[in-house]
């Protein structure tokens, strides 16, 4: 891996970089931020193998953020509404010329943000179903 191809490893890095800046402003939003702070992370392993290490740590508080993201109806339809709110403040943004910051630019940032948010919290969901699936209700393999 760290005989890589130099293009292709700043690829990894600027993806990875991007990736895991993404991830990082959504862990002050409802949702799995964490999920994209992990993806951000292989990726910048798969450049710089030195981060390998980092990895598995990552992937467990992943995990476990990925499961309470998704632990009550409660918490779904609060990560739900704050995705879709996303959404609408991105429309409102790029329609609205009074409003700070106005623009299509500030606008597709929140709708891709949004866009992000309820689509790794449909994965943390998928991801805690299949879970349950393979255990007997008691977190014990079948």
């Amino acid at each position: 891996m760290g005989h890589r191809n130099p293009l292709t490893r700043g690829v990894l890095a600027v993806v990875g970089s991007v990736v895991l800046l993404v991830g990082l402003a959504l862990l002050v939003l409802p949702g799995p931020g964490l999920l994209l702070v992990l993806a951000g992370l292989i990726a910048l392993a798969a450049a710089f193998p030195t981060l390998q290490r980092h990895i598995e740590p990552v992937r467990e508080r992943a995990m476990q953020a990925a499961e309470s993201s998704v632990a009550s109806p409660l918490r779904i339809a609060g990560s739900v509404l704050a995705g879709l709110g996303l959404i609408g403040a991105g429309v409102v943004w790029g329609i609205v010329p009074w409003v700070p910051l106005a623009g299509w630019t500030t606008g597709v940032s929140l709708i891709l943000s949004g866009i992000v948010l309820l689509a790794l919290l449909y994965y943390s969901h998928r991801h805690v179903k299949a879970g349950a699936a393979d255990t007997n209700g008691r977190g014990e393999p079948r």
